[in-house]
């Protein structure tokens, strides 16, 4: 590349007749080789500088130039026009004339050197370009001609097996012709510069196959688009200035492990439905605030055709979904909450992409973000495609998604979807429909890697931010760091535990006692991992009913067991995360069709159960024994664990300078007046915290608010005290003295 933007060649020989052709029909692969301005040689030595256009149907083509000369193009064959100077190659726009006496003064995308350098051809070529989003989709720059910077949009794409590419828009009507795309070496990626396009101009990519088919895809590094049904890509150029820097450093020098974590989940558009992200900012902060919990988990917000697929099925994985307005209202939405104290996470889903034809399906023709063997490259389930994990460009494209979000929307966690998908080749397939791997097993080496790169590489760069994993099976090491051979996740969801305890509560008070070890199990793995509680969306649809709507009885024995259970919660081991509608007793399962049945939550007992909701969350944030030693069995020790006969499970969490609070659960339908109960010690111990208080809509059973540990051993402890404990309730205790 000689300076100047212009090429030099050894030779002034023409196009032949098969580049011309090509040029007319956008199937060269290099365009700005033949066009454009370039250095040339011709007999005799001297050297000019040549300019090609393609004008097809023009009359007549002119060159001037930023020195004032004018260069006269004759015309090649297929619409290409070439002239030539002696003069040094200078900026310059393209004069065209038309039979019918139209006149269109444009600048010459073909005249410009390219907007990526060969670091970053490099680093893509390895698949470690870790902020890909910054060098491929669309770019508005200013980019150097000759003498002078041009504004403009720069577009490039990786399309390793296309034979072509050009980009189309309303900028050039849907027509491609004059926008071919060149390929960068063999890089895979395909480029150009649009001069004095701007922002908001939507746009995709037509890619040659080799089976030489057009087809026209979205961009997959989008950072806008469309709102659906239509699926175009936006240019997009960000003006948001973040508020957030105090947030962020507290963020950096603090472990959420060793902090109190309850999640609020939430879909955007069922939450109270008709907010754009602008607009839920103030109604959001204030209702997280009430309910004291600590963070928010958006379901996924990345862009997807399907409303009802709920975000899981997602096609523009760089794209905040437009249903809620433009990536800077995004920005603004988590920017609020972070300076409101709410931290934020997010759904992120790299275990499959639907098959939509516009989308990431046989990108350039052929099999390149999913993997080409159907027995590992689809996911029969939902009728989705599964990523190619072992591809270099296809691993690069998932890690630097995850970091985007982090870089560009300063998310502080991000929850990964169905990684037992991900995991296992043999996922939901039956015999002779799955692929094993290198060593015959059923492992996806592949998807493991990645996924170690993925938190590695987030945690590298992001300190403070949390990896979360839904992770439904027993894998080994999921929160173990990948240095030690694990996955690397800071926290896992406890499937197991949401399972086993929804199942015992789903029994009538009078048959749990046969069902106690599901309320018990948990403890016996609940430090293999570092777990996440999650009462999620997942269990309140698809004929699942409410939280509410799983327990027996009465209305208000259903109120009184969901009361019960979230107090067991709390105090479980582990962080917390509740769905939207169950903190107030939502009574029909959850649809994305509709919001909130939010009128119940002004009735008495709903009411109080969004009291409760916010009194837990309060006393878990203030109580370091209910969180400060989640991840280590030194922080909790079982009273009794075993009497089934009662339905009471009663256990101590302690904290690090060894302060206890004892907690004690009655599952069962009748009051326990008189039962006795072991204390680490003796002395005065008061009531911090009753499932049972009137204030939640319980009937507060006659009894007292402290009680004295006795020089009386119980339960292998030193101390005990005989307590009221009342029908489907918990409580929590701490010494007064």
């Amino acid at each position: 590349m000689a300076s100047g933007g212009a090429r030099t060649s050894n030779t002034a020989s023409e196009p032949t007749p098969d580049v011309l052709l090509s040029l007319a029909h956008g199937t060269h692969s290099d365009p700005h080789s033949v066009l454009g301005q370039h250095r040339q040689t011709v007999a005799g030595g001297t050297s000019v500088t040549v300019i090609r256009a393609l004008r097809p149907l023009a009359a007549r083509v002119v060159a001037r130039r930023d020195d004032g000369t004018r260069v006269p193009l004759a015309h090649l064959g297929q619409g290409v026009w070439q002239g030539s100077t002696l003069e040094e190659p200078d900026d310059y726009v393209l004069h065209t004339d038309y039979a019918e006496g139209h006149t269109w003064v444009a600048d010459d995308p073909y005249r410009y050197p390219p907007t990526l350098g060969e670091l970053d051809l490099h680093l893509l070529a390895e698949g470690r370009h870790e902020q890909l989003w910054t060098v491929l989709g669309s770019h508005t720059r200013d980019h150097h001609g000759v003498h002078k910077l041009t504004p403009g949009v720069s577009f490039s794409v990786w399309a390793p097996r296309a034979r072509a590419v050009r980009v189309v828009g309303n900028f050039n009507t849907w027509d491609g012709a004059l926008h071919n795309l060149r390929r960068l070496g063999g890089s895979g990626v395909w480029e150009v510069f649009l001069p004095h396009l701007t922002p908001g101009e939507v746009y995709k990519f037509q890619i040659l196959g080799r089976d030489n088919i057009w087809r026209t895809k979205a961009d997959p590094v989008a950072r806008r688009t469309e709102h659906p049904p239509a699926t175009a890509s936006i240019i997009e150029k960000s003006h948001y200035e973040w508020q957030d820097e105090e947030w962020l450093a507290t963020r950096a020098a603090s472990s959420l492990h060793t902090a109190p974590l309850s999640v609020y989940e939430l879909h955007l558009g069922s939450w109270r439905p008709g907010l754009g992200y602008r607009e839920a900012a103030d109604q959001l902060i204030e209702y997280v605030q009430q309910l004291g919990f600590t963070h928010v988990e958006f379901m996924p917000l990345a862009e997807h055709p399907y409303t009802p697929s709920w975000g899981y099925q997602v096609t523009g994985y760089y794209a905040p979904t437009s249903r809620f307005g433009t990536p800077d209202d995004l920005r603004y939405l988590i920017d609020r909450l972070h300076g409101a104290g709410i931290g934020v996470l997010l759904d992120w889903v790299p275990g499959h992409f639907p098959k939509d034809e516009w989308a990431l399906a046989r990108f350039d023709g052929e099999p390149l973000y999913e993997h080409p063997d159907p027995r590992r490259g689809e996911q029969q389930d939902w009728g989705t495609l599964v990523f190619d994990f072992g591809n270099p460009g296809v691993r690069n494209f998932l890690v630097a998604n995850a970091l985007y979000w982090c870089e560009e929307f300063h998310i502080d966690g991000l929850r990964v979807d169905a990684v037992a998908s991900m995991l296992y080749l043999d996922y939901s397939r039956g015999e002779g429909e799955w692929l094993p791997n290198i060593h015959g097993g059923r492992e996806n080496l592949e998807a493991v890697s990645l996924l170690q790169e993925v938190t590695a590489t987030v945690y590298r760069r992001h300190p403070g931010v949390i990896m979360i994993a839904e992770e439904s099976t027993s894998w080994d090491g999921v929160t173990r760091r990948t240095d030690s051979g694990g996955l690397g996740f800071g926290l896992k969801w406890n499937m197991g535990w949401m399972n086993d305890t929804l199942r015992y509560l789903a029994n009538d008070p009078m048959y749990r006692s046969h069902h106690h070890n599901d309320i018990t199990f948990s403890l016996a793995y609940a430090w293999s991992e570092n777990y996440i509680l999650p009462i999620s969306h997942d269990e309140v649809v698809h004929g699942k009913g409410s939280l509410v709507a799983k327990m027996p009885g009465t209305p208000e024995q259903k109120l009184a067991n969901v009361r019960a259970y979230l107090a067991f919660m709390w105090a479980h081991p582990g962080k917390k995360l509740l769905f939207m509608g169950q903190e107030f007793g939502q009574l029909d399962e959850w649809s994305e069709q509709r919001g909130l049945d939010w009128w119940i939550s002004d009735e008495p007992g709903h009411r109080g159960l969004l009291a409760l909701t916010a009194d837990l969350n309060a006393q878990y944030r203030s109580t370091p024994a209910l969180w400060q030693l989640d991840e280590s069995p030194t922080g909790f020790e079982w009273i009794a664990a075993h009497d089934g006969s009662h339905n009471v499970v009663s256990f101590i969490r302690w904290d690090e300078q060894r302060r206890p609070t004892v907690v004690i659960v009655n599952f069962s339908g009748i009051d326990l007046n008189g039962y006795r109960l072991g204390l680490p010690r003796e002395g005065r111990w008061g009531t911090v915290f009753s499932s049972n208080h009137a204030r939640y809509g319980g009937w507060d059973a006659p009894g007292q608010a402290t009680w004295q540990g006795e020089a009386r051993p119980w339960d292998g402890q030193p101390a005990s005290t005989a307590l009221l404990v009342p029908a489907l309730s918990a409580l929590y205790l701490q010494p007064t003295t």
